[in-house]
């Protein structure tokens, strides 16, 4: 045995080391350790610059901004109207686009014909405009031929009214008074007046507030003469309009009424007048079997 293995044999052996027995643990008494917490995400642009870093410009800030994109409810709404309307635009302009182009490209037949159809459209449209205005021309005509009517029918209505004498009167004219101190003038003496008046172009006759119309009819009454019923006395004075011109010399003709009324010692009077006022009236009668054969 050589030297060296002898001092290998001779060396006392090395032990393990010794760990500490692991103590047991009740089961009840384990837990588990909590979870690690995370530290709150901080942005790009929260988070704080590194020391010795380079500070970022105005553009590169606009950028960081604006990306990535946050879009909201109300934009997105308002991009979607857009949109729309940027097709409608774009269809209608693609219509135009495709008229011009297939007129374009049409033959000349087809090119006439066209405006042919064009033509007679606006033809008619002329016939109905015309027609239009016609209708509206005869409206208004209508219109003013019924205004028209109507103002002649009121005119109308005075002038019977005046004849009637259902409405007052007035105009030139004359006044004729008898006076009568001897009782002699009769009923007959004053019709005779009358119709030599109406005969002359009378319009309207009064004799003392008594109106004279076309049914009137005189009578002797004692000291007096009745008018349709009603008794007058002396002096008589008449109220009559029509032209002067002609009233006057219809009752100073020879032989005539004022030559008649003289004889019987009665004196009469006339005077002409640019405005005698005959204002008795009479109701309007209802006849009793006449009627109106217009249809």
């Amino acid at each position: 045995m050589s030297q060296h293995e002898h001092d290998e044999s001779t060396r006392p052996a090395v032990s393990p080391p010794r760990t500490a027995p692991e103590s047991p643990t009740p089961a009840g008494l384990r837990r588990e350790l909590p979870a690690e917490v995370p530290a709150p995400a901080t942005s790009r642009e929260d988070a704080p610059q590194e020391p010795g870093s380079p500070a970022l410009t105005g553009r590169q800030r606009l950028v960081k901004g604006l990306w990535p994109p946050r879009v909201t409810r109300a934009q997105l709404i308002v991009a979607l109207l857009l949109f729309g309307l940027g097709f409608g635009l774009a269809v209608q302009v693609a219509s135009t686009s495709d008229t011009d182009s297939a007129l374009r490209g049409a033959r000349q037949e087809d090119l006439v014909r066209i405006l042919d159809e064009l033509d007679n459209r606006t033809e008619r449209l002329e016939d109905e405009k015309q027609g239009l205005e016609k209708q509206r021309d005869e409206l208004e005509n209508s219109s003013d031929q019924a205004e028209e009517a109507r103002k002649q029918t009121i005119e109308k209505e005075r002038q019977l009214g005046v004849l009637a004498g259902t409405v007052a009167a007035q105009g030139p004219g004359i006044t004729m008074t008898i006076e009568d101190t001897k009782g002699t003038v009769e009923a007959n003496m004053l019709l005779d007046a009358v119709q030599e008046l109406r005969a002359a172009g009378a319009e309207a006759i009064q004799v003392n507030g008594v109106r004279v119309v076309a049914g009137t009819y005189l009578t002797d009454s004692g000291n007096g003469v009745g008018v349709d019923g009603n008794k007058i006395t002396a002096p008589y004075r008449f109220k009559v309009i029509g032209k002067p011109q002609d009233l006057e010399p219809a009752l100073n003709i020879p032989g005539g009424v004022v030559q008649t009324l003289e004889k019987e010692q009665a004196t009469v009077t006339v005077e002409r007048s640019t405005k005698i006022v005959v204002d008795a009236l009479r109701a309007a009668k209802r006849p009793d079997y006449a009627r109106s054969s217009s249809q």
